[in-house]
């Protein structure tokens, strides 16, 4: 079999996009042949043996897509470290991965797959794909405030995107987002007075928490998926 470059393998596989996985070979997470691998590496599939974080690589011939209640100070990403990570928390035998990750400190909705195309399609800033949250404040925050919060408040040197908010009582509301910016609702309600007491994540476009309890996970119905796919203006079987 001719060879093939590595991130191109990579992608073909179903395991990552090849940006990504130019990434994980510069955080010196991928090997071949139990060496580590470098950028510009070409290998054999059917001869080499490749893994991710210790993992052998098999390609994803299933592609699956999960639903997750992700309790506090669980961690979201897929790096190797001493703190409890959202991977390890599923007992599957797919290599899936988080879409939207959630802080330690943030409960609530994540969904978990090995279909990387589906991730660049939700994450991609241009889409703007709606994410909805429960916020409880130490504090209650007046319906000026609210309003500043709906219009756009000046953090990390650029203003936000216009929100939907709708108070629950005076220290709790809802909010619908559509960018995604590093601690961005409990960077909101700090800048109007307050703190987050609270803050889960009860829906991703079509996909909604429901009932799941912490620590629960379960595979997204075909009705839930369909959905998602529709809304992405994307076909479950294309490339």
């Amino acid at each position: 079999m001719e060879t093939l470059r590595l991130q191109k393998y990579l992608s073909q596989a179903w395991i990552c996009s090849r940006r990504k996985a130019e990434e994980y070979i510069q955080a010196w997470l991928i090997k071949v042949n139990w060496q580590t691998a470098t950028i510009g590496m070409s290998i054999d599939p059917t001869i080499d043996k490749v893994e991710l974080q210790d993992k052998a690589v098999k390609e994803q011939n299933n592609l699956v897509y999960y639903k997750l209640n992700k309790p506090r100070w669980i961690v979201t990403t897929c790096a190797q470290n001493w703190e409890v990570n959202i991977v390890d928390i599923m007992d599957v035998s797919e290599r899936v991965f988080p879409i939207w990750r959630l802080d330690k400190e943030t409960t609530g909705l994540i969904i978990m797959t090995n279909d990387w195309r589906l991730a660049n399609y939700l994450m991609h800033p241009r889409y703007n794909h709606e994410k909805e949250y429960i916020v409880e404040t130490f504090w209650s925050i007046d319906d000026k405030s609210l309003d500043a919060m709906r219009n756009g408040l000046f953090i990390l040197w650029s203003y936000t995107k216009k929100a939907l908010i709708n108070r629950i009582s005076s220290g709790k509301f809802s909010i619908v987002i559509t960018e995604w910016r590093n601690r961005q609702i409990r960077r909101m309600v700090e800048k109007v007075g307050s703190r987050v007491k609270k803050l889960k994540r009860i829906r991703i476009e079509n996909i909604e928490l429901w009932n799941l309890d912490f620590w629960q996970y379960r595979h997204l119905s075909n009705a839930e998926i369909k959905g998602l796919f529709d809304k992405l203006w994307i076909k479950k079987d294309s490339d």
